[in-house]
């Protein structure tokens, strides 16, 4: 029988339950963290042209089987959701990924996936901060021709909104990640549909043939990787295990529920663009800048406004990324610091909205920090032909999306371990074998055959892990915290209402 802990017997869990928000989050809300993370429109207009090979450092995609190469890292990552969602049935901390890790293989390990982790999640989110301010800039100047505000004032801007968001509580940033996606994603797909339907007769499922790929199944190999960066941060809900009702239940539907409507977005994205291009790899590349606005202008399946539109709905979900992994900082910050690993007032939550303060402090110096350097070293990762902007994005997420694929695979690795007890071993086994092999092909394709600057994100990420281990058994003896599993319950934020 699969081992449940007793989060409904303890004394723990009843102050655990007691100071549960008067309105707890629902299973739409918890969805909504997961969707907001990820940024399934964000993702599909950013990643194509890497997925069909016309950006990538190594030349190497699947061409016109980009859509293929989505639909097997979908199968790759449903596996290691599967894993996700079998922790989260049994463990309800804020902690997510690092408890999981820490079930597997043990406390020290399982705090230094959490430093790996977390540090990972504010560089994507720097990232974010950098790119948002300058992509408004941008639009505003090539659409209307307003550049009178600089791109760092519009990143500070969004920053502090940002920050209001995340102080405000979880109530506030998860209703505005639920408007910014649905609105986001509806545009969107149906447009996608405009588009599949104004191309016709001329529709083909060539593009999941290997057929589709100049480079054959060794493009659509290495295709895989971006396929599984679309779904990067689909465990964001498991970070709310705690402000959230009947989290046994409502946290593993939410994981699975935002990775398959994920899938079927990215699928229907992925193919509307490469049928709307004519399945032509050429057509691509001559648009990787922007693709699904070119597909949107009037001199192919829209408008002025269409295009302009669609820019808007990039830009709003971009903002619903930026949401939701600042609150899954603030969230693994609170936990690994009532756990012990991180300095106690880092877990120190607001008197008055019972949200973690000092986790977001350290959220907006980070970020701000990244900001200012941008600035002062605008060119320190250049891409040639992109804004800086865009360059600083490009290395930070690198650095930030190897760092997470190194923990999905630290997870997959302990998950024989951690679910030793689960009544289905074989189902175990198959995905935690199926998430090693598409995180190991990850993180080879991050190094292999990378030019700087974007290989120093690797190395630095590699710095980190190397870094990370010695630095838990440090804390471990220093504070006593190597008896700790993760598996406890922890008392859970307080919000507004309890003010």
């Amino acid at each position: 029988m699969e081992r449940s802990m007793p989060h409904n017997t303890s004394p723990a869990a009843a102050e655990n339950s007691a100071r549960r928000p008067a309105r707890p989050l629902t299973l739409v809300d918890v969805v909504a963290q997961s969707v907001g993370f990820m940024g399934p429109v964000f993702s599909v207009s950013v990643l194509l042209p890497m997925l069909v090979g016309v950006t990538t450092a190594t030349g190497n995609g699947a061409g016109g089987a980009a859509p293929l190469a989505v639909l097997l890292g979908t199968i790759g990552m449903l596996g290691i959701g599967w894993i996700v969602s079998a922790y989260a049935r049994r463990i309800h901390t804020a902690g997510s990924l690092y408890n999981y890790v820490t079930e597997g293989l043990g406390a020290r390990a399982g705090a230094a996936a959490g430093y790996v982790y977390y540090l990972g999640v504010l560089v994507l989110g720097a990232g974010i901060a950098v790119l948002v301010g300058g992509t408004l800039h941008d639009d505003l100047k090539t659409e209307f021709g307003f550049a009178a505000v600089p791109v760092w004032a519009w990143q500070l801007c969004l920053l502090g909104v940002l920050l209001t968001i995340v102080h405000l509580g979880v109530q506030v940033s998860v209703k505005a990640q639920l408007v910014l996606a649905l609105i986001s994603i509806g545009v969107l797909a149906v447009f996608f549909v405009h588009v599949i339907v104004a191309v016709g007769a001329d529709n083909s499922l060539s593009a999941f043939s290997p057929a589709s790929s100049a480079q054959g199944w060794s493009g659509i190999a290495f295709s895989v990787i971006y396929g599984v960066l679309l779904f990067t941060g689909f465990e964001a809900a498991a970070n709310l295990a705690e402000e959230t009702a009947e989290p046994r239940r409502a946290i593993p539907r939410a994981v699975l529920i935002s990775m398959l409507a994920a899938a079927v977005f990215f699928l229907l994205g992925a193919y509307a663009q490469i049928a709307g291009f004519h399945f032509s790899v050429h057509a691509v590349a001559q648009n990787a800048g922007a693709p699904l606005v070119a597909l949107a202008s009037p001199e192919a399946f829209g408008t002025t406004w269409v295009a302009r539109l669609v820019e808007l709905v990039i830009l709003l979900d971009m903002f619903a990324v930026y949401i939701g992994i600042s609150v899954s900082v603030t969230r693994g910050v609170l936990t690994m610091s009532r756990d012990g690993w991180l300095p106690k007032p880092l877990g120190r939550l607001s008197a008055r909205r019972g949200t973690p303060v000092v986790g977001t402090v350290l959220v907006g110096a980070g970020y701000l920090a990244v900001i200012l350097i941008s600035q002062v070293l605008p060119a320190a990762v250049a891409v040639p032909g992109l804004p800086d902007h865009v360059g600083w994005f490009a290395w930070l997420s690198a650095f930030g999306v190897f760092s997470l694929a190194a923990i999905y695979l630290a997870m997959c690795l302990g998950a024989p371990r951690g679910l030793r007890d689960h009544p289905n071993k074989p189902l175990v086994w198959a995905s935690s074998l199926v998430g090693l092999v598409i995180t190991g092909g990850a993180l080879f394709g991050a190094v292999y055959r990378v030019p700087a600057p974007t290989i120093w994100a690797a190395d630095a990420a590699v710095a980190v892990i190397v870094v990370a281990l010695p630095a838990a058994f440090l804390a471990a003896r220093r504070s006593g915290s190597a008896s700790r599993t993760g598996t406890a319950p922890s008392p859970a934020l307080a919000e507004a209402a309890e003010a």
